[in-house]
């Protein structure tokens, strides 16, 4: 082997096997469950199994806590779109929502919450004028903004790693 490899070809092969075994074709959907489905949804519902009956599209069994359930009922068809969108074909017809205790796989040994994100501290304003003070030279706006917001980022990330 030579340099630098994808991950995706290191796990395939270890990961492809559990998902097909509970009806996922393709993996992406596990692994890319937040960006399919949306982070409104991805927070408070997990995917677990696709069954495939007789005739065309199968049904995708998702996982989550009671009370989101007749939420997430309301969002079915958004699913269904979502996921055949990932796909590229009709692959899902219908939505069963399981409920589960806040602890869900594996006899409670894996908590099953949405996943917060962590708020970070105001970046320096010395520190974020001086890391963005060569960003006026570059014409381009888009790449302007986006790079002082990374700025701001790193700017920050130090600042509360340093704290």
């Amino acid at each position: 082997m030579r340099g630098f490899e994808r991950a995706v070809t290191l796990v395939g092969s270890e990961l492809r096997s559990p998902a097909e075994k509970r009806g996922f074709a393709e993996t992406k959907l596990l692994t890319h469950w937040a960006e399919i489905v949306g982070p409104d949804i991805a927070d408070v519902a997990l995917p677990v199994k696709i069954k495939f009956g007789r005739g065309f599209g199968g049904t995708l069994q998702v996982l989550t806590t009671g009370a989101h359930a007749p939420m997430l009922a309301m969002q079915k068809q958004v699913i269904v779109t979502r996921v055949n969108a990932c796909y590229g074909y009709s692959a899902i017809k219908d939505v069963q929502i399981t409920q589960t205790a806040p602890t869900g796989f594996a006899e409670g040994k894996v908590a099953f919450e949405a996943q917060r994100p962590t708020k970070r501290a105001a970046p320096d304003p010395a520190r974020l004028s001086k890391a963005t003070e060569a960003l006026d030279t570059i014409d381009d706006p888009g790449l302007r903004d986006a790079l002082r917001k990374l700025a701001g980022n790193i700017v920050s990330n130090q600042t509360t790693s340093n704290s």
